[in-house]
């Protein structure tokens, strides 16, 4: 068999580890290719996150139904708890806010007075909390005290304080269900109060409920109020809510079958109407020594008319006397006109 020899050219290719000949000119690279330019450019698609925990039930028009229906509540009450307590509440809505059962009790501050309230005829149970940092200054002005915000304790309620807070608590119920009243006619209850909000569970964690904050001002003390609807106690009476017809924010003007029905509302509404006969000053000794038939003399002459208030505010000027055997007085004029 014939040997084959390498030549010259073949070992230098060998050395060279098979790389092209530096003498062969290398090839020149290839253009990029062009993009192709669509003659339809595709639409922009606008993508929202969704959270499948927290699924959005409550529209912005039953939103808005619900802040102007809760807006003429915080009115009423502040004006309630104005006369209840001698001094000026404001009463202020701040949201209405839809999150989950957790979040809420997350939000919830320990101890505080939490009230579980029952609606009838809706299902399931609505929760009024009130922070004690509103509560205790309260209940110090309704003992007798001074409008102040010193107050820091952080204890629940004792027997006593629960009592004056139900009055409170009854106060606000009574205007949310005239408030409530065009939409359906509840009978709102207080079935039990817990200081810690943990212990109270009306909806499973992920159920979707509306949280309406209201914050309260008397003087320099400031608290919040927070009532929280589950939604689907409301779900069956949304189209009632979101219906402009009750809504006292109307553009169109009132007719006057709706003037009709306003005025037999009015008179059959009832308000506190306080005569002040005089006003004197004595002293704490003797205010002990006063007896039965002790005369109080005053700068006040009996000529002069009576001051007659109506909500806090002097409206109507009268004279004493009596009619069919009862104390009466008589309007003489009104205040302002």
């Amino acid at each position: 068999m014939e040997e084959e020899k390498l030549s010259r050219a073949d070992v230098d290719s060998l050395l060279n580890g098979g790389k092209d000949d530096p003498a062969k000119p290398a090839p020149a690279p290839e253009a990029p290719a062009k993009p192709e330019v669509s003659a339809k450019t595709p639409p922009k698609v606008r993508v929202m996150a969704y959270d499948f925990k927290r699924p959005e039930r409550v529209g912005k028009e039953l939103v808005r139904a619900l802040q102007s229906l809760h807006e003429g509540l915080a009115r009423n009450f502040g004006a309630s708890l104005s006369a209840l307590l001698r001094s000026m509440v404001e009463v202020r809505l701040i949201s209405v806010d839809q999150l989950t059962y957790r979040e809420f009790i997350q939000s919830v501050e320990i101890p505080t007075c939490f009230n579980l309230v029952r609606p009838k005829p809706l299902d399931r149970n609505w929760i009024l909390d009130v922070s004690p940092a509103l509560l205790y200054p309260i209940i110090d002005r309704m003992l007798g005290g001074a409008v102040s915000s010193e107050s820091n304790l952080t204890r629940p309620l004792s027997e006593i304080e629960l009592r004056l807070a139900g009055r409170i608590t009854n106060l606000f119920l009574r205007e949310l269900k005239a408030s409530w009243a065009s939409v359906i006619v509840l009978e709102i209850d207080v079935e039990r109060v817990e200081s810690n909000p943990q212990l109270v569970q009306i909806v499973p964690p992920n159920e979707v409920v509306i949280m309406v904050s209201f914050e309260i001002t008397m003087g320099t003390t400031r608290g919040m109020t927070n009532l929280c609807i589950p939604f689907n106690t409301i779900e069956r009476v949304t189209s009632k809510l979101t219906n402009s017809s009750w809504s006292g924010y109307s553009t169109v003007p009132p007719n006057e079958e709706t003037k009709k029905e306003m005025a037999n509302r009015l008179d059959s509404s009832t308000t506190h109407l306080v005569v002040t006969l005089a006003k004197s000053q004595i002293r704490t000794g003797d205010l002990f020594d006063l007896q039965v038939g002790d005369i109080i003399s005053t700068e006040k002459d009996v000529q002069h008319p009576l001051e007659v208030e109506v909500s806090n505010g002097v409206k109507f000027l009268a004279s004493p006397g009596s009619y069919k055997g009862r104390k009466a007085i008589k309007i003489e004029s009104i205040v302002g006109e």
